[in-house]
């Protein structure tokens, strides 16, 4: 494929750009690797697969060996040689938690129930810690021992407390009539809004350049098309996965995250032909090339789609 290709100019420059003025850890960007390019494939990755996209986006092969020995020491990878080649794949419990990362980055939108929502009351000294790991789950903090979220989260909430005795779960229903501007407070008090809102808006100014050369995907090289969604992914992911998905209800108005999710599902699906062509060609596991499972592939299209008007 020509890389002069009209479209293949401004993705090499996105790369650069982004590389340039937003340096990558090599650690998550291989997360991101593993979780965008091998959940839906399963099995094992050659090391020398990973070196080549890292070092697309300069992160050198040292970086690499040594991001990958501490993901097999935080227990996220495993690896196994054959001869001279190294392959390695997600644990189990890494698996499980790239999959619900996944629900998150491609699925269809979900209606959040603005009048349904979780609270947690922490008491006493143990109150910092159990409210710590409550906001690693998304839920928003308002002072006072409480931590919030929209929908029915409470056997999620009581399994990562099982060891806490000075906190209860609640789930509860706003009762009928109750002011929006209040539980806007509320919410703005217990989540940094206007930061997340910043990041959305920090991500789309970037990647919207992108918009209007990806109209005929079979003009962009392969390579190159995969870095570029490794890297839009990249960084949506940071945001993404730190929104809690409050119902549109209780977010300020013009809020960002619904476009920036549209910008993200378009170019997502624009690459992604030329980018799965080239993992089908390039990618390989200790049997051979590296065999997608069709059935995910096209369900995760189809969740973007849904962010598509």
């Amino acid at each position: 494929m020509s890389v002069s290709a009209p479209a293949n100019p401004k993705i090499r420059s996105l790369i650069s750009e982004v590389v340039e003025t937003r340096p990558l850890r090599a650690g998550a960007f291989i997360v991101t690797l593993y979780g965008d390019v091998m959940i839906p494939r399963g099995g094992s990755l050659w090391i020398g697969n990973v070196i080549e996209a890292c070092d697309a986006v300069g992160i050198s092969e040292t970086l690499v060996r040594t991001a990958v020995s501490r993901l097999v020491a935080a227990g996220r990878l495993t690896g196994q040689r054959d001869g001279r080649r190294s392959f390695y794949r997600l644990t189990a419990e890494a698996t499980e938690e790239f999959e619900r990362a996944a629900d998150i980055l491609y699925g269809a939108p979900r209606p959040v129930d603005a009048a349904e929502w979780t609270l947690v009351l922490a008491r006493d000294s143990a109150a910092r810690a159990a409210l710590d790991r409550l906001a690693k789950l998304g839920f928003g903090i308002a002072g006072n021992g409480l931590a919030l979220l929209p929908g029915d989260a409470a056997r999620e909430a009581v399994r990562t407390l099982a060891a806490e005795q000075n906190a209860l779960v609640f789930t509860a229903r706003l009762a009928d009539g109750q002011a929006d501007a209040t539980l806007r407070d509320l919410v703005a008090a217990a989540w940094d809004l206007e930061a997340l809102a910043a990041a959305y808006r920090e991500f789309a100014a970037v990647f919207v350049t992108l918009d209007p050369v990806l109209a005929n995907p079979t003009t962009i090289d392969g390579g190159l098309a995969l870095t570029a969604r490794l890297l839009l992914v990249d960084a949506y992911r940071r945001v993404a996965l730190r929104d809690p998905g409050l119902p549109p209800e209780v977010l300020p108005d013009h809020w960002p995250g619904e476009p920036a999710a549209a910008l993200f599902a378009r170019i997502y699906t624009a690459l992604s032909p030329p980018a799965d062509a080239y993992i089908a060609e390039t990618f390989v596991d200790g049997n051979g090339p590296l065999a997608a499972d069709a059935t995910v592939l096209a369900e995760r299209l189809r969740g973007l789609a849904g962010f598509q008007p």
